[in-house]
């Protein structure tokens, strides 16, 4: 039997096992992530388990494209920087539509569909036979680049506000992962293939339809299957929470937990702690907000909500460079070091470097920004995130300069640099949507859609830096951090809520 605390306070120590949750809006202020015997840590696996698997295909064509398949469609630099761009913009429009949707039907739903959706073009990427093919296959493709919006939607439903940041930086965090892995898997499974006996235009093609799509249904399955809507059960339901204010200690009531008990035939072992989390008086909005069905006053409010744009131009400048970094490296990598003992295989290995360090960076962020929150509350978190993206255009500044200073760069160096940069860039991710809840509360699919639209937004901008300013290999590093350094300055200026 899962042990559990008697009283439950911020300030105390994270529990990683015990599920406490507020009785007045069900929502989880423990974090359990090593017990899969209730709702709140199946839903949290269920999340970031779904945007990681979605990178196996939306980043599956960066760690082969700057040699096999460029050289397979027989592509131009140009077509290769073009097809970057593409594949992130469908995700911009499927990101901001798909806010609307986590509104109306919950984040469940909409995972398990994007997945659906995103597995036929993965399935048909193997019928690419030009350029134009390939943009409209990676177009489609991005589609999967939305499940970003109900993996936080999700994980802001089911946990309370001293958890939340950390929470929504785990699961964006081990779900942004899924691009580091994409590189070690895809490189891996097309040198199998071609060691087989596989011919390198068949072995690019197979390796889509070996991984991606049965992962992506797969997953669509078990989140349909195994996932809820709400803790308070279907999404339809979630008007039905009872949100009070919290001003003290109300008696504690333990409980089995109804779908252990319901998935184990009734032998329901893991107890529930139901505790209200103490603030020192101080009620966030957040504690007792509900979603509301999406409107176009409801819209309105929110877009023309200044406070809606602090995140959304943050993340444009964190996860819009991450995308765009994760897009360009490997082929930055290749081109700059090309060498009989540098070729593909090992600058796509490399550029995964920066995805992988997801697994600890992002959620190390979304741990800082409930850390801070305790002390210096919401403007603690804004300083955070600004803090660290001024940091992250720094280092990208230096890392452009070091480029196109040196005729002959040290990849020791170069790697260095941009690991450092990716801690700092991830953290700042994670930071952000620790943010995000307290923006907008009450429309939190509507609200990550935007951000991570803009995120997406982000993306382009980057990505056609890159497009159009491929030589010196340094300058659009360059430009990448100025533009992040000058709009988080001016970020400093839009107000925030003590909680």
């Amino acid at each position: 039997m899962a042990q559990v605390s008697s009283t439950h306070r911020p300030s105390s120590k994270l529990s990683l096992i015990d599920v406490v949750v507020n009785p007045a809006n069900l929502k989880c202020s423990s974090l359990p992530l090593f017990s899969l015997r209730n709702q709140y840590s199946i839903n949290f696996h269920l999340s970031w388990l779904g945007f990681f698997v979605a990178f196996l295909s939306w980043f599956a064509f960066s760690p082969l494209i700057p040699d096999v398949i460029k050289t397979d469609l027989n592509l131009t630099a140009a077509e290769v920087g073009n097809s970057n761009v593409v594949s992130l913009c469908a995700t911009l429009i499927v990101r901001i539509f798909s806010g609307y949707f986590v509104d109306r039907f919950g984040p469940r739903k909409v995972m398990a569909i994007l997945l659906i959706l995103g597995a036929i073009p993965s399935g048909l990427a193997g019928t690419v036979s030009t350029a134009n093919g390939l943009y409209i296959v990676r177009f489609f493709i991005g589609i999967l680049g939305g499940t970003f919006v109900p993996c936080q939607a999700w994980t802001t439903a089911f946990f309370d506000t001293n958890v939340v940041g950390t929470a929504n930086a785990l699961a964006g965090g081990w779900g942004n992962a899924g691009g580091g892995f994409t590189f070690i898997i895809m490189i891996a499974l097309f040198n199998r293939l071609v060691a087989d006996g596989l011919t390198p235009h068949v072995a690019w093609r197979a390796a889509f339809a070996i991984v991606p799509v049965p992962v992506l249904l797969s997953v669509a399955a078990a989140t349909l299957v195994f996932g809820t809507d709400h803790p308070a059960g279907r999404w339809s339901d979630r008007h039905k929470v009872v949100a009070t204010r919290i001003s003290g200690v109300e008696p504690e009531v333990t409980a089995k937990d109804e779908d252990a008990e319901k998935k184990d035939g009734g032998s329901g072992d893991v107890e529930v702690t139901v505790a209200p989390v103490l603030r020192d008086n101080a009620v966030s909005e957040l504690d007792v907000a509900v979603s509301k069905p999406f409107t176009w006053r409801v819209a309105y409010e929110v877009v023309s909500n200044p406070l809606t744009w602090l995140p959304a131009l943050g993340y444009l400048t964190t996860f819009g460079y991450e995308l765009a970094i994760d897009a360009n490296l490997a082929n930055v990598l290749f081109n700059l070091m090309k060498s009989p003992s540098f070729g593909q295989t090992k600058a796509g290995y490399i550029a995964g470097i920066y995805g992988f360090l997801n697994v600890v960076t992002r959620p190390l962020g979304g741990y800082w920004g409930d850390l801070i929150y305790k002390k210096f509350g919401v403007p603690g978190k804004k300083y955070l995130m600004i803090a660290l993206g001024l940091a992250q255009g720094l280092l990208s500044l230096g890392l452009g300069v070091y480029i196109d200073k040196h005729p002959d760069p040290s990849l020791t160096i170069i790697i260095v640099l941009f690991v450092i940069i990716a801690i700092v860039n991830e953290a700042a991710n994670g930071v952000n949507f620790s943010l995000v809840p307290h923006c907008n509360p009450c429309s939190n699919g509507f609200m990550t859609g935007i951000v991570g639209g803009m995120g997406n937004i982000g993306g382009v901008v980057f990505a056609l830096i890159f497009r159009y300013q491929p030589s010196p290999a340094g300058k659009a590093f360059q430009t990448s951090g100025i533009i992040a350094m000058v709009v988080n300055v001016l970020l400093s200026a839009i107000p925030v809520p003590s909680h």
